[in-house]
């Protein structure tokens, strides 16, 4: 009988920030890799080790450590030192698709310049996979992954097919008690073997080949000793025969016989913690990921490459801003499952990455304004569908244009509004205001200065300033502020004279016309086919309708209805005696799901967009007593929830607004279905994902069907799109005959607990991680904003998410470019769009089909179809079909032009 091989790979599992901050844990991976390299230079025997597959821990040591790149790069090229292929290890269910594709190729970038990265996707530690990672991996021309979590029972050996809801498939080997098999190997060959052979019991009938033993864990530090004690093992014994190797070299001799198949995501706790409620804690972290993405993704780069030339392409200021939001999807930073220090750093990253998305954005919106041949407001659309939208205007005139909807006027500069004649100030006042003046000659986003004029006589110093609804590229503010400064100081004693020369003007609310897939138009008033109004009961209850939706407030529950369903947007609070990584519920909980008090207001009657709110006063326990494990307490709370719906849309648009006031608990909307569901189908990366009412679990983890949605979520009837707000779950379970069912939908606005990790817990009775107070966690004095939509009975819920998250932007032309009023600068229709930005150069696109059918996406323009390595694939004449559930990338030729 031929000896059973045991493939050692001595690796660490680096976590860059998590129960202490970046900086304390980076002193540690200074420390291990001097070591590290140290040792491989001087000890052959110690062949092989894995950097954890993610490039950011050899940066991160060069960053202090720059003269050993050179011995990084001769161990990683001569196949010692294994790197990448991500950058991070992210969590692949809180980033957006192109966060994780954006993770693999930088690190594959990276890995390039020390000699080419691991093919190979590994994903030791993260909490689930989502279904299209297979095919992610695919593109990047990897045929393996490492797995831990989220295995199913289904799977009853240590490698399996895993594929893809599109067919792509890759083997994944297994690791069924984690990426630690072989931590810590002891220095004694025979306390090795025996420790490989009750390893080997412990597997049982999972194990059917080789051993994969991952010497490795949480920041393990080398053990020298490795080489040795694997020569006197192999000496002692021969039913084992051990080899020190790397993953590419055990894979590449791996069998692919007889495998098992899995397709779609893996999020079954059966075996290993899936720690669900990652989703829902720090919701202000996915929150500000949320932002982020969006001005990135939707905004920053469409805008920039469709509208710059393509030799003013942003790109090391993007690539920065990509920096940031990768370094934020390692999973323990994402997750927020980690000391405040940690999240207060993964705040910072996201504010810096959509500032610098905001900047490009509007700057590469604004040259779009220059080119245009009409004067006044133009719709800019930087989604790939046609549509129409509201939008703030400022027009001129004394009334409002047919159609629009008269806002209130925001203060001019200074507090002065036409009308108000001349205000007389000191020089030194004025001097003072000066210096608090923008360069821009834009003051708020509806007005700019027009001109400056200064004039003066023996009596002081006349300023007029006229303002007006576009801009004046001619004027120079800062050089009129410099010579008012001027005047003054060869005045200080005289008055100055400030009047405001505006012509009359409204500021609106409209609705547009259709505006091309990434594209612009003149704005002009369109009539409303749907105008949208508001009306009293019999029973005083506000109704809101737009002949496409009928929207009623209940003012005894705080809840409103939508098409007859009613009880929509109850809020439930409930206790959470849990942790970072999962809700758990306390022995004695209270729960509260009706309000103290209940008021109504109209804040916009219509007809553009009618507006009730609703304030509604609750009492919600104070906290879990740490003895009892019971609610106490009790504080009260005004919840402020709008609820909006437009002319000519059939959605209903809610924001719900709170400052938390209470600790260990738990707050959830709650929407009840038109129908009963049996599942639920929500946006994952490149993606529908079908979910049923349960998940598999274990004594060690509660299987609790909470699960994560990107940014919409459908069952029953309803749609639900949001903004950063992640975990859903489907309740109110009815188990018939033959099928159970859900009659709601809730979704988690907040979840508050001050632990990283709690031990005895109802849900999950062991520690997942350090049991450290975290007093973030709790979210005490944080406003709440939460924004979502809902729809009945919506066909594309993509469509809804374009509506609800990304509104058309308004741009002021001056009248001296070349465009026409109407056009498009890039068209790509029957599929979604991940990304449009520029590579070396070229216009490159990402188009998937998140459906079962096959489509056919239609683009203006050839080019080539690349791989995410951008090898070419094929040529790209004007379409390309994508099978059920596949992506794509493309790289067009050709320049903008205008359409």
């Amino acid at each position: 009988m031929s000896p059973r091989t045991v493939a050692i790979v001595p690796h660490t599992h680096w976590d860059r920030e998590w129960y202490e901050p970046f900086q304390t844990f980076r002193l540690r991976l200074v420390e291990l890799l001097d070591g590290l390299l140290a040792l491989m230079e001087s000890d052959p025997s110690y062949e092989r080790f894995l950097l954890d597959g993610q490039m950011a821990v050899v940066d991160d040591y060069l960053d202090v450590r720059p003269e050993a790149e050179g011995r990084i790069r001769a161990l990683a090229a001569a196949g010692r030192l294994t790197v990448g292929p991500w950058y991070v290890l992210m969590d692949e269910f809180l980033v957006s698709a192109e966060t994780i594709v954006r993770d693999l190729q930088l690190g594959m970038a990276r890995g390039a310049a020390f000699g080419g990265a691991m093919e190979i996707g590994y994903l030791p530690d993260m909490f689930g996979h989502i279904a299209q990672m297979p095919q992610i991996l695919q593109q990047a021309g990897f045929d393996h992954a490492v797995v831990w979590r989220g295995v199913p029972s289904g799977i009853d050996r240590t490698a399996f097919w895993w594929e893809a809801p599109d067919g792509s498939r890759v083997r994944a080997e297994y690791l069924p008690v984690g990426y630690g098999n072989g931590a810590g190997i002891p220095d004694d060959a025979l306390a090795l073997v025996r420790r490989i052979e009750n390893h080997i019991e412990e597997l049982g009938d999972l194990l059917t080949g080789p051993l994969l033993f991952m010497n490795g864990t949480d920041h393990q530090l080398p053990q020298p000793w490795i080489g040795r004690v694997v020569a006197e093992a192999n000496a002692l014994q021969d039913a084992l025969e051990l080899t020190i190797t790397s993953l590419p070299e055990y894979l590449a001799g791996a069998s692919a016989a007889d495998l098992p198949t899995w397709t779609g995501e893996l999020r079954s706790g059966f075996r290993a913690n899936v720690l669900m409620g990652v989703a829902s804690n720090r919701v202000d972290v996915k929150q500000a990921a949320a932002r982020a993405e969006r001005a990135l993704e939707r905004r920053a780069e469409p805008a920039a490459a469709l509208f710059l030339p393509a030799d003013r392409w942003p790109g090391s200021v993007l690539d920065a801003a990509w920096l940031q939001m990768v370094r934020n999807a390692a999973h323990d930073s994402i997750c927020a499952c980690s000391v405040d220090e940690v999240v207060d750093a993964v705040l910072v990253r996201f504010a810096e990455a959509r500032q610098i998305a905001d900047g490009v954005g509007d700057r590469a919106l604004a040259d779009l304004a220059q080119t245009l041949g009409h004067r006044g407001p133009s719709l800019v659309n930087l989604s790939s569908r046609q549509r129409s939208g509201v939008v703030e205007l400022v027009v001129p005139g004394e009334e409002p244009p047919a159609g629009t909807q008269p806002l209130p006027h925001e203060p001019g500069l200074l507090g002065i509004s036409p009308g108000l004649g001349t205000l007389t100030l000191d020089a030194a006042t004025v001097r003072t205001i000066i210096g608090m003046l923008p360069s821009s000659s834009q003051i708020d986003a509806h007005t700019w200065v027009q001109q400056v004029r200064v004039e003066e006589d023996d009596a002081g110093i006349d300023v007029t300033i006229a303002f007006g609804p576009d801009e004046r590229p001619d004027l120079s503010l800062p050089a009129v502020k410099q010579s008012l400064s001027t005047l003054l100081d060869a005045r200080p004693d005289s008055p100055v004279r400030i009047r405001v020369d505006q012509p009359p003007t409204v500021h609106v609310l409209a609705k547009t016309p259709e505006v091309p897939g990434f594209g612009w138009t003149a704005w002009e008033p369109v009539a409303l086919r749907h105008p949208v109004s508001v009306g009293t009961q019999a029973d005083g209850s506000v109704v809101l309708r737009n002949d496409l939706v009928t929207v009623e407030i209940d003012a005894e529950a705080g809840t409103f209805a939508v098409d007859g369903t009613a009880g929509l947007g109850r809020l439930v609070d409930d206790g959470d005696h849990g942790d970072s990584y999962n809700y758990s519920p306390p022995a004695g909980d209270q729960v509260v799901d009706r309000p103290d008090d209940v008021t109504v207001s109209v804040i916009a009657a219509g007809p553009v967009r009618a507006t009730a709110e609703i304030t509604a006063t609750y009492s919600w326990p104070e906290h879990v007593d740490g003895s009892t494990r019971r609610r106490t307490g009790s504080l009260p709370v005004a919840v402020v929830t709008t609820v909006s719906v437009d002319a000519d849309d059939p959605a209903v648009h809610v924001r719900t607004r709170f400052t938390n006031p209470c600790r260990d608990h738990r707050v959830r909307v709650h929407f009840p279905l038109p129908e009963p569901a049996t599942h639920s189908s929500a946006e994952c990366a490149f993606a529908v994902v079908d979910r049923t009412l349960q998940a598999e679990g274990r004594p060690d983890e509660h299987g609790l069907p909470t699960f994560p949605s990107r940014r919409f979520v459908s069952a029953g009837g309803l749609t639900v799109a949001h903004q950063g707000l992640l975990e859903y779950e489907l309740v109110d379970i009815d188990d018939g005959a033959t099928t159970r069912s859900a009659r709601t939908l809730a979704l988690t606005l907040l979840r508050s607990t001050g632990m990283l990790s709690r031990l005895g817990m109802a849900y999950r009775p062991m520690p997942a991680g350090p049991l450290t107070p975290v007093e973030g966690l709790q979210l005490v004095g944080y406003t709440v904003d939460a924004r979502y939509t809902v729809q009945l009975h919506c066909d594309d819920p993509y469509e809804l998410v374009d509506r609800a998250t990304l509104p058309l932007d308004v741009v002021h032309a001056v009248g001296r470019g070349h465009r026409p009023p109407t056009g498009s600068a890039l068209r790509i229709e029957g599929a979604e769009v991940s990304a449009v930005h520029r590579h070396d150069g070229m216009l490159e696109v990402r188009v998937f089909n998140p459906t079962a059918e096959a489509v056919t996406a239609h683009i203006d323009r050839p080019g080539w179809m690349v791989d995410l390595r951008g090898r070419p694939l094929g040529p790209v004449d004007g379409h390309v079909t994508l099978g059920p559930f596949a992506f794509a990338t493309l790289r067009l030729a050709g320049q903008d032009s205008v359409r």
